[in-house]
């Protein structure tokens, strides 16, 4: 019974931190952080968090490689979109279909120098954090004199990621809101129920009844809790619509599909994995094509939710979805990792950053506390597996 407990503390350490944290940020600011209003916010200005850390993951599967270049890339991106709806006067639709296409002819030539020319990630991204900062800069003051370009009148392009679903006044409980998160918590019961029975009748280690109903509970419990918080809070925002689609579609993708095995065999030996018959290349490739695509979608977010391309865009993008995929259990070594740890150091990487935005925390203490938090995961991470061995 104590072996047990002591796996589950293990199992499941970060996400008890995670609780620790948000419970510590809510005495320490009178109960602010469960207001629904900073439930909505930790959503919103958190999302690309979500959205840009699922793709480092996939980088980081191949062996602890990074993405240096995805937070420049959103400057630089997001400064094209603004330039081709304000300047040039294109329309929403080809505006974003002219983002993706920049974003995926970069994840080509990326993907390529990478894999066939073996440039190490490391270096090749570098260049793009180099440059494209410097020519989002250079769009953005030469078409505009105070160095930004607003995005307000494309009421369209803000419609599809900055809106609300079910949209109602703020205080006021929005019934459609409830219905959706209500659903989504049977959902949740049905595939925890389904997927032990699964496993049970395959003839696979499962965990006890106990332990999957106190999860389900929780599960649904924390899904319902949201749900009624953004009930009050005017409506589901559409960016936890893309939020959720990109986190699922990783999930399936890592825990269902051949390649997503591929992906963890790659990080765990590549050789091994060469000689095995599977294409590493061609892994290494679709990696940073897939960080490139990724990239674009948390363009869209950022842009949408600032309603306007500067600068400053993206700036320590890439440092926060780095230390979601490290906090969240990611090794730093590749081969291991899983999109629901993910999700919990996303999370708390967000709830740090909105916690310390409410106690009026300094800027620079911030990336001294973000900086700490990513530090004591690795070492959690390496001292882990020395026990094990």
């Amino acid at each position: 019974m104590k072996n047990k407990a002591s796996q589950i503390l293990k199992n499941n350490t970060m996400l008890i931190v995670l609780v620790v944290v948000y419970l510590f940020f809510t005495a320490r600011t009178g109960g602010a952080m469960f207001s629904p209003f900073n439930f909505n916010e930790l959503i919103t200005q958190n999302a690309y968090v979500f959205i840009l850390a699922s793709g480092m993951l996939m980088c980081m599967l191949t062996g602890g490689n990074i993405d240096l270049a995805c937070g420049a890339l959103v400057c630089f991106i997001g400064a094209l979109g603004a330039y081709f709806m304000m300047i040039r006067g294109m329309g929403v639709g080809v505006s974003i279909f002219l983002m993706l296409l920049v974003g995926v002819v970069y994840g080509c030539v990326l993907g390529y120098l990478i894999a066939y020319i073996k440039i190490p990630p490391w270096i090749a991204t570098l260049a793009g954090f180099l440059a494209f900062r410097g020519l989002g800069t250079n769009i953005l003051s030469s078409n505009s004199t105070t160095g930004s370009i607003s995005v307000k009148q494309m009421e369209g392009f803000l419609a599809i990621f900055a809106g609300k679903l079910f949209k109602t006044k703020m205080g006021e409980l929005n019934i459609p809101c409830i219905v959706v998160f209500v659903i989504a918590a049977i959902l949740v019961v049905l595939l925890n129920v389904s997927s032990r029975a699964n496993k049970l009748k395959k003839g696979y280690e499962v965990e006890s009844t106990q332990s999957v109903l106190i999860k389900t509970i929780l599960e649904a419990a924390v899904i319902l809790l949201f749900g009624y918080k953004l009930a009050m809070a005017g409506g589901i925002p559409t960016v936890l619509v893309w939020v959720v689609a990109v986190v699922l579609f990783y999930s399936f993708i890592t825990e269902k599909t051949t390649i997503g095995r591929h992906f963890y065999v790659v990080g765990g030996n590549r050789e091994a994995a060469r000689l095995s018959g599977v294409n590493t290349r061609r892994i290494m490739f679709v990696a940073y094509l897939n960080m490139a695509i990724v990239t674009v979608i948390t363009t869209w977010v950022v842009l949408a939710r600032v309603q306007a391309a500067n600068s400053t865009a993206g700036t320590n993008f890439e440092m926060d979805a780095i230390s979601a995929c490290v906090v969240g259990g990611v090794s730093a070594y590749g081969g291991a990792g899983r999109i629901f740890g993910m999700v919990i150091g996303a999370t708390l990487i967000g709830v740090i950053n909105l916690g310390m935005s409410l106690l009026s925390l300094d800027a620079n203490y911030q990336k001294v506390v973000k900086g700490v938090v990513l530090l004591a995961a690795v070492a959690f991470d390496i001292l882990s597996k020395n026990r094990g061995k």
